[in-house]
């Protein structure tokens, strides 16, 4: 299956938190889009691995996002080597996606900078000819391909984004799927451990930054991303 675009996310929440009304605002214009996760998020304190992977089925369909998978990497300890990047390449050559987008170049969790170079680094490597990759249900090599464009979102650190997405009238979309995760975010009836997320002032954060990325660019919402090369543009006009 050929995606238009293909994020990937550290753990199961990461994409629905830092580009979740983006993507579902170009599912809503035809886009074909994808989640990978690269961990089951079984270090995380509420939860477990089994609700995390239920909640992320309920959230790709609130998206509606045409596939997910996950990789399974160890949560915490996945590292930036040849054996990780080349599992990361077997997607990207899979779904080959025009834009792929990834965890924020540096954040407060550590598998979320280390998993923004991982993929980064894969979808270079994925280009390359000489480099072999078969998909395990299948003997033929596949072909390179190397994404058009490689952008990365923003979580939980304030970093400043390089352009940002129009996505009034999505805010809601990416709510509902945010808050498909129960067990990580705000419940006043939870009984779990507090963590950093599980506060309502997080939650309210995820819309007030929305809200505060919007205001700057004259629009009700938008949500921020950096790059790795200069954003072109065909005319001045394409300019908000």
């Amino acid at each position: 299956m050929k995606l238009d675009i293909l994020a990937f996310g550290a753990h199961p929440d990461d994409v629905e938190l830092g580009c979740g009304a983006t993507l579902a605002k170009e599912i809503s214009e035809g886009k074909k889009v994808g989640i990978i996760d690269l961990t089951q998020g079984e270090l995380g304190t509420r939860g477990t691995a089994k609700t995390r992977a239920e909640e992320a089925e309920d959230a790709k369909n609130i998206l509606g996002v045409v596939i997910r998978e996950n990789l399974a990497f160890a949560d915490g300890f996945f590292i930036n080597d040849k054996k990780h990047q080349f599992e990361i390449i077997k997607m990207i050559r899979k779904y080959k996606p025009d834009i792929v987008l990834c965890n924020a170049i540096d954040d407060r969790h550590i598998d979320h900078g280390k998993g923004s170079k991982l993929v980064s680094d894969a979808c270079f490597l994925s280009g390359l000819v000489k480099i072999e990759t078969k998909l395990d249900e299948e003997n033929e090599v596949q072909k390179p391909w190397r994404p058009k464009h490689v952008y990365h979102y923003i979580q939980w650190k304030d970093i400043k984004p390089d352009f940002v997405v129009d996505v009034t009238n999505f805010i809601d979309k990416k709510m509902e799927a945010v808050l498909a995760y129960k067990t990580q975010f705000f419940n006043a009836n939870s009984k779990e451990p507090a963590t950093p997320i599980s506060s309502k002032n997080f939650t309210d954060s995820v819309i007030y930054r929305a809200r505060d990325l919007g205001r700057l660019i004259g629009v009700e919402h938008a949500e921020g991303f950096t790059v790795e090369r200069y954003v072109a543009v065909n005319s001045l006009y394409n300019l908000k």
